[in-house]
């Protein structure tokens, strides 16, 4: 035998001796599985299959490259094929779609979209990160030229040319989600005039209602139409050209282009059509080590169900963060290590035309959903940084705590400047299972350009220990329609004057020490002033000369945004 065919016959069975993981899908899932896989075990034969040109690629970014943020498209893309192949020695097949999981074979079959043939490939272990896509509702016109969903390059790519090509002016984004505000400030970017249609009465339906209602100023003051609570009944085409866009109130809306951001679901055909359980969510089940009802094969990314940390119900969260860390488990388990997926706590950013909305954990819908009812709430308005020190803005921050051992179960924040700072350091405390006394305590950086002594998660957390001590006993909102106590705004009478909630009675904190016997004694009292630490001032006051009063959490500010979600009347 010639040492040709030696060599050629010593490859061949090194290779049949060799583990095979293949892997379907990349972007932050199954990208990063493969890459960690490769470092833990140099032995592993990884093949990569995706069935569009980009194996890794920021998805993430795709708004911004409409928007022309980022103007060249090679920025977007994270990792090639080249570069699987030089620096891990991964073998990347793109444009190839697979097709049919064999799991009693162990293969899979995928099929060449560039000549159409198919082949079988075989594996020893499996992972699934086909991601999930974007939902296009059974209605007429959605397959309309000019009607678009954002979730790869090619998509990008199309928005961006009829954009040029057709000199489009206006915009109905279908949708008032991450993706959809994302979509509205970047079609502002490229000047044009954007409508939102949101089926639900808010948007960013992940925040509670209150919270939501400065982002719908701000988006209001920069000149989107907003058609909330109206969903979308159809679209036609316009004579003349364009796109006429009718929701299910009748309103119509024209449009040079329509983007559905709707939402998104798991990409599970695959996944069914081997048999694979399926959750009540409609995600792969998987174990906390990203392993599927089959053990030769896992699931990571938008495609999986995984645990809600905070309120232990199993829920599908496609963000790229958690999609990451799951690849990294999946090939730990792969690899043989002792390893666990500890579940997810939904910490999330968007900016929308400069304002910053953000939030990590429960929220009190949600809470209430899971059946969690022993919780208590705290509001603040502080600002990003010292008062004193020019250009400090207000962050509008609602805290959710467990009683009485003051847990910390989700927060929410919106503002200019500064939140994702506070919300990530609360993401922290929440995932080492933190109280509000830690964030109480918590050290953190102050100058005065930055943030204050008592930073705004300070203070936060101090006002949940005075409500969890009882020095801060406060009114429940929510009731505010129904109670019988006396309300009383402490501001000075020309705040009072310029607005105060209904069948409030004004006594000004300056005049409070010489004016309390003017209050009942008898009678419940719920104070009021602009954000909340007036009326905690009152509150002290009062309750050590033996009235029974409350603090209205917030204060004003609060009122505002609750009376604008219809919370309060």
């Amino acid at each position: 035998m010639s040492d040709q065919a030696n060599s050629q016959s010593s490859f061949l069975q090194n290779r049949s001796t060799r583990r095979r993981v293949l892997i379907v899908g990349g972007v932050a899932g199954g990208a990063s599985c493969a890459a960690r896989l490769r470092r833990l075990d140099e032995s592993v034969e990884i093949a990569m299959f995706d069935r569009g040109p980009y194996v890794s690629f920021a998805n993430c970014g795709l708004p911004y490259y409409v928007g022309n943020v980022i103007s060249d498209e090679r920025k977007l893309l994270v990792a090639s094929r080249e570069m699987f192949r030089d620096r891990f020695n991964i073998e990347v097949h793109t444009d190839t779609e697979v097709t049919v999981v064999d799991r009693s074979a162990r293969t899979i079959t995928v099929r060449d979209g560039r000549t159409g043939n198919s082949r079988t490939e075989p594996y020893d272990a499996l992972v699934l990160s086909p991601g999930a896509a974007p939902i296009r509702p059974p209605l007429p016109g959605v397959d309309l030229s000019g009607v678009f969903a954002v979730r790869s390059i090619p998509d990008s790519r199309r928005i961006r040319s009829w954009i040029t090509d057709r000199r489009a002016k206006t915009a109905v984004v279908v949708g008032g989600g991450f993706i959809g505000l994302e979509m509205v400030e970047n079609l502002i970017h490229r000047d044009l005039s954007v409508a939102i249609l949101e089926k639900l009465p808010q948007v960013m339906p992940p925040l509670d209602p209150e919270l939501a209602v400065p982002l719908t100023e701000h988006l209001a003051a920069k000149g989107v139409q907003l058609h909330l609570g109206d969903g979308l009944a159809r679209i036609e085409e316009q004579n003349g050209g364009g796109l006429i866009v009718i929701a299910e109130s009748g309103a119509r809306l024209p449009a040079d282009l329509v983007i559905l951001a709707i939402g998104v679901r798991p990409e599970t055909a695959l996944a069914k059509d081997a048999g694979l359980q399926i959750g009540p969510r409609g995600g792969i089940v998987v174990d906390a080590q990203m392993r599927t009802s089959d053990p030769s094969i896992w699931a990571v990314g938008d495609v999986v169900e995984v645990q809600d940390v905070l309120t232990g119900q199993e829920t599908v969260l496609p963000l790229a963060g958690p999609a990451n860390r799951q690849g990294r488990v999946a090939a730990e388990s792969i690899a043989g290590r002792e390893t666990h997926f500890r579940g997810v706590q939904a910490t999330a950013v968007v900016g929308v035309l400069g304002l910053t909305v953000a939030s990590t954990g429960a929220s009190e819908k949600g809470l209430r959903r899971a059946g969690v009812t022993s919780f208590q709430r705290v509001y603040l308005h502080p600002g990003h940084h010292a008062g004193y020190y020019p250009g400090a803005q207000a962050i509008h921050l609602k805290l959710l705590f467990r009683v009485p051992d003051g847990r910390i179960l989700g927060a929410q924040a919106v503002g200019l400047e500064g939140v994702e700072k506070r919300i990530d350091v609360i993401a922290t405390a929440i995932q080492f299972n933190g109280t509000v006394h830690d964030l109480a305590e918590v050290e953190l950086c102050y100058a005065p350009q930055f943030g204050a002594a008592k930073d705004p998660v300070n203070l936060a957390g101090m006002l949940a220990e005075n409500v969890l001590n009882g020095d801060m006993p406060v009114a429940d909102w929510l009731e505010l329609d129904h109670t019988d106590a006396l309300l009383v705004d402490v501001r000075e009478p020309d705040e009072f004057a310029g607005g105060h909630i209904p069948n409030a009675i004004n006594l000004p904190l300056s005049q409070l020490r010489s004016r309390y016997a003017e209050l009942p004694k008898d009678r419940d009292l719920w104070l009021c002033c602009a954000v909340g630490q007036r009326a905690y001032y009152a509150t002290r006051f009062l309750n050590q000369r033996g009235y029974r009063s409350c603090n209205l959490s917030g204060g004003y500010t609060t009122y505002k945004a609750l009376k604008a979600a219809g919370l309060a009347g």
